[in-house]
C-alpha cells in the first residue's frame, strides 16, 4: 500500500512481516475495527502488534483475534491488551470471506494495522493459504536473486 506523499493522517501503525512469507495471499480487504478509546490513544502511540493474530468469521460477524495493543497509561477506563475486537465489513464481503475459509487450508491473516487518509484505524487483511517448506524455499531462492541482480546493476553502472 502506498503511503500518499501530501497525507499528513495516513500512518502505518503495525505491520505483519512474516504473513507474505508464512502464506501465500489470494487477496486483500480493508475492514474497519471496533475500538474503544483508549485503545485509539494507544494506536497513535505506535503500541501494538498484529504478528500472531488472526481474523475468523464467527456466529455472522468477523473478529481480529490476539492482536496486542499496549494499555494506555492516563486512561481512566482501560483495556485488555489482547481482547476480541470486531471489524467492520459488509455483508455481502463477510458472506464472501466465510466461503473463502471453509475451504481446505484458507485462512484470514492480518496484515497491515493502519489510520487511512482521514484518521480512521484501518485493517488490512489476507485471504491466505499456508505454505509448505518448499513453498518457502522457492520464496527465498526468489528473492535472493533479485538482492543478487540489484547488486549487479549497481556494480555494473
Amino acid at each position: 500500500m502506498a503511503k500518499p506523499k501530501d497525507n499528513p493522517n495516513y500512518k502505518v501503525i503495525a505491520e505483519n512481516r512474516r504473513a507474505r512469507y508464512d502464506y501465500a495471499i489470494d487477496d486483500d480487504l480493508e475492514c474497519g475495527i471496533q475500538l474503544m478509546g483508549s485503545e485509539v490513544k494507544s494506536l497513535r502511540q505506535n503500541t501494538s502488534n498484529i504478528a500472531e493474530s488472526y481474523a475468523a468469521v464467527e456466529n455472522g460477524e468477523l473478529w481480529l483475534v490476539n492482536a496486542y495493543i499496549a494499555p494506555y497509561e492516563q486512561a481512566m477506563f482501560g483495556h485488555e491488551d489482547r481482547r476480541r475486537r470486531k471489524l467492520l465489513v459488509s455483508r455481502k464481503e463477510l458472506a464472501r470471506l466465510w466461503n473463502e475459509t471453509q475451504r481446505k487450508g484458507m485462512t484470514l491473516v492480518p496484515m497491515v494495522l493502519y489510520f487511512n487518509h482521514r484518521g480512521i484505524a484501518k485493517v488490512k487483511i489476507g485471504i491466505a493459504k499456508g505454505k509448505k517448506a518448499p513453498d518457502k524455499r522457492a520464496t527465498e531462492a526468489k528473492r535472493d536473486w533479485q538482492r543478487q541482480k540489484q547488486r549487479l546493476l549497481r556494480q555494473n553502472a
